[in-house]
């Protein structure tokens, strides 16, 4: 089980990225797939993650409205798109996976190498 993220870097604030995230080695269908972000001194969170294809998705209420996570089954692949992004959105970004699908901060089995975002003010 592989995941990549990319797609971070220096953004002003309002603007606009969106992260990628390639996985491979396993069925997607399967497992449920998230966003988590770590900021410097703070703890992991979750930004949004889905368990399953078809399931709601859930957002961290400080990025609803402004983040969009989409899936693709087809293409093995996770995308988080960020609109409006605020300098407290800068954190390491990382794609996580899990089997059974559940959608846990401290119980996702596979991660991927993270991507960084910082959003100038």
């Amino acid at each position: 089980v592989q995941l990549q993220a990319s797609g971070g870097g220096l953004v002003q604030a309002g603007g606009s990225l969106t992260l990628s995230c390639a996985t491979s080695g396993f069925n997607l269908d399967d497992f449920s797939i998230g966003w988590f972000r770590q900021a410097p001194g703070k703890e992991r969170e979750m930004v949004s993650c889905q368990s399953s294809r078809y399931g709601s998705i859930y957002y961290k209420e400080s990025v609803q409205g402004r983040f969009t996570m989409t899936r693709d089954n087809d293409k093995n692949a996770v995308a988080l798109q960020m609109n409006s992004l605020k300098p407290e959105d800068t954190a390491v970004y990382y794609c996580a996976a899990d089997y059974p699908p559940l959608c846990t901060l401290d119980g996702m089995d596979y991660w991927g190498k993270g991507t960084l975002v910082t959003v100038s003010s």
